[in-house]
């Protein structure tokens, strides 16, 4: 009797929906799944912070396997997660061509402005 097993990773879905199959198994490993960028609001905080990376097969798994790693200890109210080849960045060699045209536009500075006692975290 030949009989093959197949490894099914989260977010597969077997063919037949029976979890078995007669196929030979996949080569899937983690490592070939695309990169996701974490970032977690805290509850303290009001902007996300990018907290770390991980490899996941879809958004889905990427923001529950991003809760497991990154907020074990429910300090998160919030997750984002963006696949990694998505996200543009400047060179870092090229800074000072990128803000130069805003260094004579010194009337956005908030150094020109009075803010009210009132607005308190500013």
């Amino acid at each position: 009797m030949n009989c093959t097993i197949k490894k099914f990773y989260y977010g597969d879905i077997p063919e037949d929906n029976s979890g078995s199959s007669n196929q030979p198994a996949s080569n899937v490993s983690a490592n070939s799944w695309p990169l996701w960028e974490v970032f977690i609001r805290s509850k303290q905080g009001l902007d996300h912070k990018h907290v770390g990376s991980l490899h996941a097969a879809d958004a889905t798994m990427a923001i529950e396997n991003a809760r497991d790693v990154y907020t074990r200890r429910q300090e998160g109210v919030s997750i984002w997660v963006v696949e990694s080849k998505h996200i543009t960045a400047s060179n870092p060699d090229e800074a000072g061509e990128l803000y130069e045209p805003a260094a004579d536009k010194i009337y956005r500075h908030p150094t020109f402005y009075d803010l009210p006692d009132e607005v308190g975290h500013m």
